[in-house]
């Protein structure tokens, strides 16, 4: 049972910002394009969770812990946490580098994208970062794997910066989440896996938890649901303490240590309401967060978190979309869900 003298969550990792260009063609080497429009938004889990469940509603308090620069950008990011009544006292400054950022261009004609990634600040981020003291935030979310340079180290322990992290703050009391990153690194495996038995709530996609099973989890028909529960066990037999989600497009599959599974569709949207997918995972994990938050049934959970990934898509910028609570859940009694591969 959760500890009732502690309220909140407290989302640490990636603080970024995307400098959205909408462009007329992508060029060519030593080519120019036009930018046509430009706008900033929110992005890295952490973020993008934070200001989500402020969008929805979230009935427990909200707070931000991470490394940004002394600048433009980090300014922008407090402003915009201030704005949302997400609490910045834990997320850290420093002069060394730039806060993170993404230039990321879309062709208008095509929707097509291409992401050029600064890891500024969010490269630096290590333990002596973290202080727990005095927070009485009820759960502490961690992201990304792979995309912490000291966090993601292996250190003579053979663990990960990460793994250290997050068994302080489980020995501090907090219930713990994770999640991860889509990329190429020559200690993908090693360094997650090392951080998994401080975990308690694993998120992460059918992408990266193949990777991390040694196993392709998708057919040429669509996602393997069956070998995806079961990458989901190997996960929990790795170490996660009470449960592993993992979502994907069709939807998503929930294992727990004490055995049991679910299984749940995605939002059955109809032909030309999606109007981009960045942050949508995210947006799931801000559902599934709020549900485990607040204790509820493992489907109602699910529910809740493809309801809010759904909604996610309805704006091409990562938290545009989303909306309270309530009209999450009313977008998917309007169209209903898929099939969850019975």
């Amino acid at each position: 049972m959760p500890d009732p003298n502690r309220n909140g969550l407290l989302a640490a990792g990636n603080f970024i910002v995307d400098h959205v260009k909408i462009i007329d063609y992508y060029p060519g080497e030593e080519m120019l394009a036009s930018i046509l429009r430009e706008s900033s938004a929110n992005g890295g889990g952490p973020y993008n969770i934070l200001k989500d469940l402020a969008k929805m509603g979230a009935p427990f308090p909200l707070a931000a812990a991470g490394l940004i620069g002394a600048d433009a950008t980090g300014r922008w990011i407090m402003d915009d946490c201030a704005a949302h009544g997400i609490d910045t006292g834990r997320l850290r400054q420093t002069g060394v580098v730039s806060t993170s950022y993404t230039d990321a261009f879309t062709v208008e004609s095509t929707g097509r994208r291409t992401f050029f990634h600064q890891r500024g600040a969010n490269a630096l981020l290590a333990p002596e970062h973290f202080y727990f003291v005095g927070s009485t935030a009820r759960m502490f979310y961690l992201g990304y794997f792979m995309l912490l340079d000291a966090l993601d180290a292996i250190g003579a322990d053979g663990r990960s910066g990460a793994s250290n992290l997050l068994q302080a703050a489980s020995d501090a009391g907090f219930v713990t989440a994770a999640d991860m990153v889509s990329v190429e690194h020559a200690d993908f495996r090693r360094s997650a896996l090392s951080a998994l038995p401080w975990v308690d709530h694993f998120i992460l996609n059918e992408i990266e938890a193949g990777k991390l099973a040694g196993t392709s989890l998708r057919t040429g028909d669509g996602p393997d649901w069956v070998g995806i529960e079961m990458a989901a066990r190997f996960l929990l037999d790795a170490g996660v303490r009470q449960t592993v989600t993992i979502h994907f497009v069709e939807g998503a599959v929930r294992a727990e240590r004490d055995g049991a599974a679910f299984r749940q569709g995605s939002v059955n949207l109809p032909a030309g309401f999606v109007k981009g997918a960045t942050g949508a995972g995210d947006a799931f994990a801000a559902g599934l967060l709020w549900g485990i938050h607040e204790s509820l049934p493992a489907a109602e959970c699910l529910r809740l978190a493809v309801s809010s990934a759904a909604i996610c898509l309805s704006h091409p910028a990562t938290s545009e979309g989303m909306r309270p609570l309530g009209e999450c859940l009313a977008l998917a009694d309007r169209f209903g869900f898929r099939e969850s591969g019975r």
